[in-house]
């Protein structure tokens, strides 16, 4: 009789045992659930962070494509821009700007229309040679062939003989013409001798 009692109760507290496991095992499912959320709100944490990492340096390529810097689209730009003459690889003596890049004007453009037809992603390929005040006119440029004109977005563009002048991303350095004769955004691409014609076939 002893050891049917004994027997029962170690099976009763055997029973509480396992009842007290599961429902341990319960609440650590759910201890473990709120913990894996906190996990994934941890993880959530870090995923976010690396999706902003990743954000950013998308961003940081974004940067790339979108428009351009301040000084890379407005060359010159925030002063009074200087125009002077260098030489390009293919075409000889050509129009550059301060920095010895060499300028382009658009065919598109209507000479002496007052008004630039490249802006958006053209100007971000292309971009407008800006300058406060008026332009100067360095060594073998005709000042009386310089302007300037007001674009869309309230800047001051310069001119050329009545031409909108621009540089070209792929022109690295001073003396490249890589912009010569392209064709895009519906119309060619030249850049200009300091008499006002077309420098390139």
């Amino acid at each position: 009789m002893y050891r049917k009692t004994y027997g029962f109760a170690l099976l009763a507290v055997a029973a509480a045992l396992i009842l007290a496991a599961c429902g341990g095992g319960s609440g650590g499912a759910y201890g473990g659930s709120e913990g894996s959320n906190a996990g994934e709100t941890s993880g959530g944490g870090k995923s976010n962070a690396s999706e902003t990492s990743s954000a950013g340096g998308y961003s940081g390529k974004g940067g790339a494509y979108a428009p351009p810097s301040e000084e890379t689209s407005s060359s010159g730009g925030g002063e009074a821009a200087a125009v002077s003459t260098g030489n390009a690889k293919a075409v000889g003596e050509v129009l550059v700007d301060s920095e010895g890049m060499t300028l382009y004007y658009f065919e598109k453009d209507q000479k002496g229309s007052g008004k630039s037809t490249c802006s958006g992603p053209c100007a971000e390929g292309w971009p407008p040679l800006l300058a406060e005040g008026e332009p100067k006119a360095m060594s073998g440029v005709n000042s009386s062939m310089l302007g300037t004109i007001e674009r869309s977005d309230g800047t001051t563009q310069v001119t050329y003989a009545g031409w909108p002048l621009y540089t070209f991303v792929e022109d690295k350095k001073p003396g490249e013409d890589n912009g010569t004769d392209v064709k895009a955004f519906g119309a060619a691409w030249y850049p200009l001798h300091s008499n006002g014609q077309r420098a390139g076939s």
